[in-house]
């Protein structure tokens, strides 16, 4: 079942809160710093113009959660610029020829993502080694762009690091941006970003199938529980949903928390956002009695 957007991210701030306590816990009873702990981590994961760009920079240095939770984005710089040249694009345009080279330095970069070290209680990563094998690499593979032979060397790798002891690729949670493939294309096409004008309708839609086969259907290993979050609202009422919500929450070493604080009052996030909305009477007075009263 879909969530909304604030339940999504209550959800991750409450983890923040539970995890760090756990983390305390277990220090006080082994006598080891919290700080070498394994953070909870979590993977956004969506189509190309779901929002997770948009979603991740909620909890970056810009916000009072950035103490809490270490942000890794998806590593598109490294793939247009190794050492001058832009496997990206050079996959986008000549798909059969470049695929196992690209999805190779993609494994080797989400790999990096996947072992950062951070003394952060919580880790968000955009993307992971699981969507590129499940869905970008399957998707070459199913469209012949990709051998099967290559798509195998890929495989045999992708089991490697996922079986080997020296390899912590633990997730805790998965929070899957399920967007409409029309909504994703419209997204793509507005924001107009570098290599993405070589990308169709078609490309949309089949990876949009493969993440619905991935983390709806459980058609392909899924490694943590999956909180699914309808990402077809506009993206401005997601960035004020986020506010409204990031307001109401402070997050610090000694603030206890009581279980029914998981999810923030939804009447009051969504009279919030229209209060935001130009046009809207006295729209600033509006949103502060609605989360006064929301207290």
């Amino acid at each position: 079942m879909c969530q909304n957007f604030s339940e999504s991210v209550s959800r991750i701030l409450t983890a923040v809160e539970q995890h760090k306590a756990r983390s305390i816990s277990l220090a006080a009873e082994s006598q080891v710093p919290a700080t070498s702990k394994r953070p909870f981590t979590v993977m956004v994961e969506g189509n190309i113009g779901s929002g997770k760009s948009t979603y991740l920079k909620h909890f970056t240095k810009e916000t009072k959660l950035s103490d809490n939770v270490e942000v890794v984005m998806e590593p598109v710089e490294k793939w247009r610029n190794l050492n001058t040249h832009n496997l990206l694009q050079m996959m986008y345009e000549d798909p059969c020829r470049w695929s196992l080279t690209f999805q190779t330095y993609v494994q080797l970069t989400m790999l990096q993502n996947h072992t950062l070290h951070t003394d952060k209680p919580v880790k968000l990563m955009e993307r992971s080694l699981h969507s590129a094998k499940y869905c970008f690499a399957e998707n070459l593979r199913r469209t012949g762009k990709m051998p099967e032979s290559e798509y195998l060397v890929l495989t045999r790798w992708f089991d490697f690091m996922l079986q080997s002891e020296d390899l912590d690729l633990t997730v805790d949670l998965i929070v899957y941006l399920k967007t409409d493939p029309e909504v994703a294309l419209r997204r793509l096409r507005e924001r107009s970003r570098g290599e993405e004008h070589l990308i169709d309708e078609d490309y949309i839609r089949d990876l949009h199938s493969l993440h619905e086969d991935w983390l709806m259907e459980k058609k392909f290993p899924v490694p943590a529980p999956v909180l699914v979050v309808d990402a077809n609202k506009d993206i401005s009422d997601m960035t004020e949903l986020f506010r409204v919500i990031s307001d109401k929450w402070s997050i610090s070493e000694d603030d206890e928390r009581t279980e029914d604080k998981e999810n923030t009052p939804e009447p009051a996030v969504r009279e919030a956002v229209k209060a935001k909305r130009p046009g809207g009477e006295d729209s600033d007075r509006k949103k502060k009695s609605i989360l006064s009263n929301s207290n």
